[in-house]
């Protein structure tokens, strides 16, 4: 790592920030149970395996349509538990609160964040809150730890992907990228965008009895992208994604012409992307669209032997490079 200051580049999902921590944290935090590539992790206990996660939220504005930083700080964390093939547990929770934060929206987001974990039959600890000075604090952060119980059978990872592999995505993408942007009204735009920020517990519940299931990840920050080159580095297989067969809802995609954003970095907090064996991808992709949340489930690619590189067909039948993500599209999204 040649970079002698931290920029934004290095949180967004992509070239830097991989590079930042490959170079530095695993350096100096080496350890068995340290693993770069994973949402999630898992250490031994006597009913199965803990699996423990940790995030934090920094999202502007504090609301927007279709959640707010209380919800989405529930919903984030356990997400990295779900598609790690855990059922989350428990949550501890650290609040920071800017002074001058009015008590009326704080109790909103609270609440919201309780009524999350509690449809998620989560309870949330320990915590811990403190108070900045004004103008250091952006009104609200919160960080999170989330603990889950996965079966000690259940073997998910990067590791166990194959050329032939198929790969669906549970909805539209870009969603909750855009519906934070609408809701500060950058660029004079406007829209009725929800965020898809919700729990995704239930969709990857449904796909954990398929043998044949291989991988999972939430596409949140780098969004579609930015899974498909992870998996695509750590495999050093081709991913190949077919353009026509990724749902987009019409205002992401008009957005996007209007400002010149790819969709396909753009951020999901509702999301997953799974990997499973092509002979099990028709059931997988037909148990997600029974579901509410996967009524617009599609397959949108494969794994190909070849060089670790991600190729999108085009609507054209042409084919170009999706390079990985460097640039800082819409920073505080999550």
């Amino acid at each position: 790592m040649q970079d002698t200051h931290i920029t934004l580049a290095h949180g967004n999902g992509g070239r830097y920030m991989r590079e930042l921590i490959e170079d530095l944290f695993a350096r100096y935090l080496s350890h068995p149970t340290l693993d770069v590539h994973a949402d999630a992790v898992s250490l031994p206990w006597e009913a199965g395996e803990i699996v423990v996660t940790t995030d934090g939220f920094t999202v502007q504005p504090l609301e927007f349509p279709g959640g707010n930083i209380g919800s989405l700080a529930v919903h984030g964390t356990t997400n990295d538990l779900a598609v790690a093939g855990a059922i989350p547990r428990y949550l501890t929770l650290n609040a920071f609160l800017e002074e001058g934060l009015e008590i009326a929206l704080l109790e909103r987001l609270i609440e919201s964040l309780a009524n999350a974990a509690k449809e998620l039959n989560v309870t949330v600890v320990a915590g811990d809150t403190k108070v900045v000075r004004r103008g250091e604090g952006s009104g609200v952060y919160l960080a999170t730890t989330g603990i889950g119980v996965r079966d000690p059978h259940l073997k998910l990872g990067l590791n166990r992907i194959e050329p032939g592999d198929a790969i669906l995505v549970s909805g539209p993408i870009g969603d909750h990228g855009i519906a934070v942007m609408f809701a500060r009204e950058q660029f004079g735009l406007r829209g009725d965008l929800h965020s898809d920020a919700a729990s995704v517990l239930p969709l990857t519940k449904a796909l954990l009895p398929l043998s044949g299931l291989r991988f999972m990840r939430d596409p949140t920050r780098g969004g579609l992208a930015t899974v498909a080159h992870e998996i695509s580095q750590v495999t050093r297989y081709t991913v190949y994604l077919y353009q026509p067969h990724i749902p987009i809802r019409d205002p992401v995609q008009s957005v996007c012409e209007i400002l010149g954003y790819d969709p396909f970095y753009l951020a999901c907090e509702g999301r997953v992307v799974a990997v499973i064996a092509p002979t099990q991808a028709p059931e997988a992709l037909a148990i997600w669209q029974t579901l509410p949340q996967g009524r617009e489930a599609a397959l949108i690619g494969h794994i190909r032997a070849g060089a670790a590189r991600v190729i999108l067909q085009t609507e054209l039948g042409g084919e170009r490079l999706l390079e990985e993500l460097e640039d800082e599209p819409l920073p505080r999204i999550c």
